[in-house]
């Protein structure tokens, strides 16, 4: 089985889920035919007498070893993972998948000009849905951002904006009051994220979409927002990563969560841009995935000759996750592993 490290948690890696997996009685690891890993089984091993909570930088460890752990899953298998999965559940696997591109950050010097030919460079690269910061500038000068890329995507696309939790509930309020003017995508995080009270306050100022999630990290977590949030399933959309929370295992309790509580899954889109969150959208009928084109790479995007078509991939048949169809993120992780 593969054991990858994370740039984010190595110690919690080396230190205590890994030696747990690897001290393991390898047959405590398998399915019940012995012929491949159970992943719920393995993940079990790695949270023994771990107490409730304490997430943080331990939930990325375990998603990231969890994420090992579909991978092998399927290769051993000798499916895509998103195949895999459906399969799992009885669904029909669809290879295409929703993305849109996220960016619009703020830089010094980085006037309207090079923001509104960031949001260009996108639809060039077909893109029909795009997302911009806000929250990082007075809100007269967000508005103006907002407002120079709008006319810069006209009718070709639509534009999300996301406030990365800055903001109190005054000022949560006011950029509702402003933003309710513009067409949008959606409104991204306005608070805290474990400020339910204030995501709650929105939706009496705020009628388009909403969208939040990222920072939460357990299905305890998402099942507080769905109940204390407000968040509407009609209209606003759910954006859990399961790298950052204990991986695949804990994201299918957190679907169960949303559909005890009235939830499609249609209503997610997960944050983080990776593979693995790809395989998820396609193999479990989940509303798309987020991408970053121009950040964080080798490990965002899409295995190599995949093209964005109207805000659209098709997942091609790689065995697993995909990494070794991404040639730049497998050779990176060909210079770790040697």
């Amino acid at each position: 089985m593969p054991l990858v490290s994370s740039g984010r948690c190595p110690l919690p890696v080396r230190e205590r889920f890994a030696p747990r997996l690897l001290e393991a009685r390898p047959e405590t690891l398998l399915d019940n035919a012995g012929t491949n890993l159970d992943p719920d089984r393995v993940w079990a091993a790695m949270m023994n007498n771990e107490k409730p909570g304490g997430h943080g930088e331990r939930s990325v460890a375990v998603g990231t070893l969890d994420m090992a752990v579909w991978d092998a899953v399927a290769k051993i298998a000798g499916k895509p993972l998103f195949r895999l999965l459906a399969e799992r559940h009885g669904l029909v696997a669809d290879p295409k998948v929703f993305v849109y591109a996220a960016g619009g950050y703020y830089y010094p010097g980085k006037d309207m000009s090079a923001l509104r030919g960031e949001m260009r460079s996108y639809l060039d690269r077909g893109y029909t849905v795009v997302k911009m910061k806000i929250g990082g500038a007075a809100i007269d000068e967000d508005r103006a951002r907002i407002e120079a890329v709008l006319t810069e995507l006209g009718s070709d696309a639509r534009l999300a904006v996301d406030a990365n939790g800055r903001f109190d509930l005054e000022t949560a309020i006011a950029y509702a009051k402003m933003l309710r003017q513009y067409p949008l995508f959606w409104y991204e995080e306005a608070g805290d994220p474990l400020d339910y009270t204030l995501q709650a306050a929105l939706a009496d100022f705020y009628p388009g979409p909403m969208a939040t999630g990222e920072n939460l990290f357990s299905h305890q977590d998402a099942r507080n927002l769905i109940r204390h949030g407000g968040m509407r399933p009609d209209r606003d959309w759910l954006q859990f990563d399961c790298a950052l929370s204990y991986g695949l295992c804990e994201y299918q309790r957190t679907l169960d969560v949303m559909k005890t509580h009235g939830w499609s899954p249609r209503r997610c889109i997960p944050h983080g841009g990776h593979q693995m969150s790809l395989n998820i959208a396609a193999g479990l009928g989940l509303g798309g995935n987020e991408s970053y084109p121009d950040l964080f790479q080798p490990y965002g995007g899409f295995p190599d000759g995949v093209r964005v078509e109207a805000s659209h991939i098709t997942m091609p048949d790689l065995a697993g996750i995909g990494f070794e169809g991404k040639s730049d993120l497998y050779a990176e992780m060909k210079a770790l592993a040697d």
